[in-house]
């Protein structure tokens, strides 16, 4: 049947975030992508210029310039987005550009929280640095049992409260604000919570098996 003039197509549903920010910024992304090839950008090069901004907001943090580090943490942002981008332009389908984007992932995510608990840690304040160590591991879980049940094939778990997008949003909130603590028992929560619904998913998955 054809579709009645002027109707568009319903929106898919969205499990993440994520998700939903993807297919919002589509065509930005897009064009954003044809850019980056037509200047010749190779995208795992995009990949590590990423990483060395969260280093330069890692270390803000660490001396306490928590506003200038989440500016720069936000000013990083696109180039997370930017390489996936690029790579989909080129139509690449490049095994060791993916493991080299979620390895780089995880080092962010350890340097920022390891930024934080350096500056607990030198002004001998053990349980706030204690935090948001227990706040990144729970955000390596969540990749973790992401990262091993594809390994499994058992699919690409992206559900729960807590992906990255998240992470990231209230992580920048936090450095704005200057809520440190506040903010690193949402993450520490939210990451360890989540990390458990991905697992009862798996679980839900294989239970026949």
């Amino acid at each position: 049947m054809n579709q009645p003039l002027g109707q568009k197509d319903a929106p898919p549903r969205f499990n993440t975030l994520s998700d939903r920010l993807r297919y919002e910024t589509r065509g930005l992304t897009t064009w954003a992508g044809q850019q980056g090839v037509r200047l010749g950008i190779d995208p795992d090069v995009v990949t590590i210029l990423g990483l060395v901004v969260v280093l330069i907001a890692a270390w803000l943090a660490a001396r306490g310039n928590f506003l200038a580090s989440g500016i720069v943490f936000i000013l990083g942002a696109p180039l997370d987005t930017l390489d996936g981008a690029i790579a989909r332009a080129l139509n690449r389908k490049n095994r060791f550009g993916a493991l080299l984007d979620s390895t780089l992932d995880r080092y962010a995510d350890g340097f920022m929280f390891f930024g934080l608990a350096y500056y607990f840690a030198a002004r001998g304040q053990l349980a706030e640095m204690t935090l948001a160590g227990f706040a990144l591991i729970g955000a390596f879980a969540v990749s973790y049992v992401r990262a091993r049940a594809e390994g499994l094939d058992i699919g690409s778990i992206k559900e729960g409260w807590f992906d990255r997008t998240v992470r990231s949003i209230v992580l920048v909130v936090t450095l704005l604000t200057g809520l440190i603590v506040p903010g690193l028992i949402i993450l520490a929560v939210g990451n360890h919570l989540t990390a458990i619904q991905r697992i009862v998913i798996v679980y839900r998955a294989t239970r026949d098996d």
